[in-house]
């Protein structure tokens, strides 16, 4: 069987020049997490509050740390303070005007990705396409000055189709090179698009993602 360091060194040699891996440490213990931290990896992903806190206290400082979970309103601060560097799960207006708000009163900046619903679950969140491009020709992001708007995060549908799959990812992509038209209005740094999870992340660099999000191929079954 093959070490958490194995994955880490195998995924980064498969992954193409410009494509961020964050692995996903969610449901693992600290110890795994300083396996892969150990190994060279520095981008992590965690989606519960309380157990993103208890793993910064415990952890390096320069580890970077993504929030990539559904991120409830009343967790906002305790994530902000706790120092996380991108939320990759904007799926609202109002989420977006509280990380602003709690970044501001830390006199921190936090980046963040505005989640695609383009999955066929309708369990699924984020900003549909129209609502995605009023948000960003509007003047509200041009006055987020604690938050950075810079990319796009998308999931595909849970189904056994890699046609169907590569085709959301493409259509994201798509999206996304559009709406960096557009954002080039206020923004010089909209450049990132987080696509791709362990059973479906060789097609979402086939449609041209920047960042992967790996964790059950890097750290094994949740435990």
């Amino acid at each position: 069987m093959s070490s958490i360091a194995d994955n880490i060194v195998d995924f980064k040699s498969r992954l193409p020049r410009g494509v961020t891996l964050v692995a996903v440490s969610k449901f693992h213990p600290v110890e795994a997490v300083r396996a892969a931290y150990n190994a060279g990896q520095r981008v992590f992903g965690e989606s519960r509050a309380q157990e993103f806190v208890v793993k910064v206290k415990q952890l390096p400082d320069d580890i970077c740390w993504h929030f990539i979970g559904h991120l409830q309103s009343n967790k906002v601060r305790a994530v902000v303070r706790a120092g996380v560097a991108m939320v990759e799960s904007v799926d609202s207006k109002h989420l977006l005007e509280l990380l602003e708000a709690e970044a501001t009163a830390a006199g921190r900046t936090v980046d963040v990705l505005l989640e695609v619903r383009v999955a066929r679950e309708e369990t699924k969140t984020g900003f549909s396409t129209d609502e995605l491009r009023d948000l960003l020709v509007g003047e509200f992001v041009r006055s987020l000055r604690s938050v950075r708007v810079r990319g796009l995060m998308a999931m595909a549908s849970n189904v056994d189709d890699d046609a169907a799959v590569l085709g959301e990812f493409e259509r994201v992509r798509s999206l996304f090179d559009d709406l960096r038209q557009d954002a080039m209005a206020w923004s010089t740094r909209f450049d990132t698009l987080s696509m791709g999870m362990s059973d479906d992340w060789h097609l979402a660099v086939q449609a041209g993602t920047t960042m992967v999000r790996i964790g059950s191929a890097i750290f094994g079954a949740r435990i």
